[in-house]
């Protein structure tokens, strides 16, 4: 069986033509809420198969044939996107992207719009449908900025978000049709480092990366939830397993989280930050974030990533993908490559959210209601490849 939330898979017509986060004078309660919840399954079938996504053939403009630029695509008209690469038009400021599993042939994903504070079910050839509306402080770079589904999500159809509420940041669950319960709360809010990041860790476990606040001195202190990554249980304790047991926090030191990721045999794991430099680090539980993996100076404002295995990939607010090299020890080994920056006619503007549908593809989304230049189509999600082709399978030099 294929796990459905809300939906039925189908065949994907498209999919023949691309391939696609205590400080201040407010005190928080620094313990998940004790409050029970049982969840509304809809199936208990385990994750269906992965999608099968055939050869690029060069009519969308993030994958056009190796050597080759993009095919000529109309412009959008209205919510009409040609771009077959695209799965989603006429969202919001898409922060985060959560891939579902069991689509078959035809990938699904939940997308989060940081202002709005919706969740959206969004799949290519169907209307974007709301699974949630969550009241969300936007104020800032708050809002609704992090998405991941439970790591028993064939079971109890569970969806994790990070949200900004009036008084703090904190980790919510909900499943459809069911409020949002508290998991984990108290999370210093400010005016600014309110961005969070929510990822599984394929152990069991939350990964939670929390900003500062506005506040670099919380970020060091390892009283506070603040400027962390944290590793809970589904209930926001401490996951078993951390570096110190009962210790949510395995590593310190963050501003403003874009996006955290691991890598495909769990060896990995990365959080991007913004702050007085835009950097990559490489997160070592236990221990606090030291030297990052890669910087950027110029703060193109990074968020999502996706570990792809030969590279990780960086999506930013500056209208570029970033593509960093990895070496056979999984460190960086050379200068990034800007990919879907616009260049040649490819491209879609100012990126947030990034998951992985499997180990050659994932979902984008971008935020260009948020400081851009939208088109009508605006915002979108799009299949993009994991590992471009460096001669021109990618198409964006």
């Amino acid at each position: 069986m294929r796990v459905r939330l809300g939906r039925t898979w189908g065949a994907a017509p498209w999919l023949l033509a691309t391939a696609v986060l205590l400080a201040g004078c407010a005190r928080f309660d620094d313990r998940a809420s004790g409050q029970s919840f049982t969840p509304a399954p809809e199936l208990t079938a385990p994750a269906g198969p992965q999608p099968r996504l055939p050869e690029i053939d060069g009519t969308s403009r993030t994958n056009p044939r190796p050597g080759g630029t993009p095919t000529s695509i109309p412009p959008p008209q209205g919510c009409t996107d040609y771009d077959k690469a695209v799965v989603a038009t006429c969202l919001d400021t898409v922060s985060a992207i959560a891939a579902l599993p069991g689509g078959g042939s035809d990938p699904g994903a939940l997308a989060a719009e940081r202002r709005s504070g919706r969740i959206m079910q969004v799949s290519a050839n169907t209307k974007p449908v709301q699974l949630a509306s969550l009241k969300v402080d936007a104020t800032g770079d708050g809002g609704l900025t992090g998405l991941a589904l439970s790591p028993t999500f064939g079971e109890d159809q569970l969806v994790f978000a990070y949200i900004t509420t009036a008084t703090d940041n904190r980790v919510v669950r909900l499943t459809r049709g069911q409020q949002p319960k508290p998991v984990l709360t108290g999370i210093p809010k400010g005016a600014t480092g309110n961005r969070g990041a929510l990822a599984v860790d394929g152990k069991g476990a939350l990964l939670v990366a929390t900003g500062d606040a506005g506040n670099p001195a919380a970020a060091a202190d390892p009283r506070s939830l603040a400027g962390k990554v944290l590793r809970i249980d589904t209930a926001g304790n401490a996951a078993q397993g951390n570096p110190a047991p009962g210790n949510r926090v395995i590593a310190g030191g963050l501003h403003s989280p874009g996006g955290i990721c691991k890598s495909g045999d769990l060896t990995r794991l990365w959080v991007t930050d913004h702050g007085t430099i835009d950097a990559l680090y490489r997160v070592n539980p236990g221990a606090a974030l030291s030297a990052p993996a890669w910087t950027w100076p110029d703060r193109p404002g990074v968020a999502g990533c996706a570990d792809g295995g030969q590279s990780v990939l960086v999506a930013t607010a500056g209208s570029a993908v970033q593509q960093l090299p990895l070496t056979a020890e999984g460190a960086v080994g050379g200068t990034p490559k800007p990919l879907l920056d616009g260049k040649n006619g490819t491209g879609y503007g100012r990126y947030g959210g990034l998951d992985p549908i499997d180990g050659q593809f994932a979902f984008i989304g971008t935020v260009n209601k948020d400081g851009g230049q939208p088109v009508s189509s605006d915002d979108r999600v799009v299949v993009i490849q994991l590992q471009p082709n460096p001669n021109g399978g990618s198409g964006k030099d």
